[in-house]
C-alpha cells in the first residue's frame, strides 16, 4: 500500500509538471528557456535545503551523476521548447510513448524483457492514449515540436533507467539538479531569456515541488519495481494531466477521453497485477 501511494503521488507530480508548464509557457508568462532554468534552480535550492536539514553530504562525483544530470537537462530543454508549438495532450503522448518503448527496449537488451502480460497491458494503455490524444480533424503535430518531445522522452527514459541504481534518492536527485544548472546555462546561451513574476512563481512551484521532490520520490520508488512496470505506470500521466487540465484550466473532456481513461487504467492494472507481472 505504501509503494502504491508513492507511485500515485509521483504520477500526480509528473502530470502537474505538464499542467504547470502548459500554463506558464502557453499563457505567455515566461519563455521556455527561462522556465527550464527557473525550474532546475528552484529544484536544486529546495532539495539542497532538505539535504542540509537532514544532514549528510551531497555526492556530486558518483559514477552516474554526470549521465543523470545530462539526461535531466535533455528532458528539461526538450520538454519546455516542445510546448511552444505542440498540443499539450499530443506532447504527453509522444513523451511517455517514447519513454515506454525506450525502457522496454533497454530491458530486452539487458535480459529483462517485458512479459506477455506487461506487453498486452501496455498496448491497451497505449491504444487508450491514442484515442484520447490523437489530433482532431486537420490537427497536425508540429514536426519540430514533436522532435523536441521525442528528445525529451529519450532524456527522461535515460534518467529513469539511471535512477534505478540510486542508493540515496534524495541526495542523488539534489546532485543531479545542481549539476544540471551549468549544463542548462551552456545549452541555453543566446536564447534571450524573458521572465515575469507569474512565470517565475509557476517555475518555482514546478521546480521545487512537483519536479524536485517528485523526482526524489520517483528515485525512491524505482529500485522497488521492474523497469517495464516503471514504463507502463507512467502512461497514466497524460490521462491525469487531461483531468487536471479540465478542472484547473477549463478544458473539455469528451466521451472518447472518458473511454480512453478506462483503457489506460485497465491496461496499467492488467500489467502490474498477477504473479507474471510482479515477477
Amino acid at each position: 500500500m505504501r509503494l502504491f501511494l508513492a507511485i500515485t503521488l509521483t504520477m500526480i507530480a509528473f502530470a502537474a509538471n505538464s499542467v504547470l508548464t502548459r500554463l506558464a509557457i502557453g499563457g505567455g508568462f515566461i519563455d521556455p528557456s527561462g522556465f527550464a532554468l527557473v525550474r532546475v534552480v528552484s529544484g536544486a535550492l529546495v532539495l539542497g535545503m532538505i539535504i542540509s536539514l537532514r544532514g549528510g553530504g551531497l555526492p556530486l562525483l558518483r559514477r552516474n551523476r554526470i549521465p543523470g544530470a545530462l539526461s535531466l537537462a535533455v528532458y528539461l530543454v526538450g520538454f519546455s521548447l516542445a510546448y511552444l508549438t505542440l498540443d499539450a495532450g499530443l506532447g504527453a503522448l509522444i513523451l511517455f510513448g517514447v519513454v515506454q518503448v525506450s525502457m522496454f527496449l533497454h530491458g530486452t537488451l539487458h535480459g529483462t524483457a517485458p512479459t506477455v502480460r506487461q506487453l498486452t497491458g501496455g498496448g491497451v494503455a497505449f491504444i487508450g492514449l491514442l484515442c484520447a490524444l490523437w489530433p482532431g480533424p486537420g490537427g497536425v503535430a508540429d514536426p519540430v515540436g514533436a522532435a523536441l518531445m521525442v528528445f525529451a522522452g529519450l532524456g527522461w527514459a535515460a534518467y529513469t533507467i539511471i535512477g534505478r541504481n540510486a542508493q540515496d534518492p534524495l541526495a542523488a536527485t539534489s546532485a543531479n539538479f545542481l549539476l544540471c544548472i551549468p549544463i542548462l546555462l551552456i545549452l541555453l546561451t543566446g536564447t534571450g531569456l524573458t521572465f515575469s513574476a507569474t512565470g517565475v512563481a509557476i517555475g518555482i512551484l514546478c521546480g521545487g515541488l512537483t519536479s524536485g521532490l517528485g523526482y526524489a520520490l520517483w528515485y525512491s520508488v524505482l529500485p522497488k519495481i521492474q523497469g517495464a512496470t516503471a514504463a507502463i505506470v507512467q502512461l497514466s500521466v497524460p490521462v491525469i494531466a487531461i483531468v487536471a487540465g479540465a478542472v484547473l484550466l477549463g478544458e473539455e473532456i469528451g466521451l472518447i477521453v472518458g473511454f480512453a481513461t478506462v483503457l489506460v487504467v485497465g491496461g496499467i492494472a492488467w500489467s502490474v497485477t498477477g504473479s507474471e507481472a510482479r515477477g
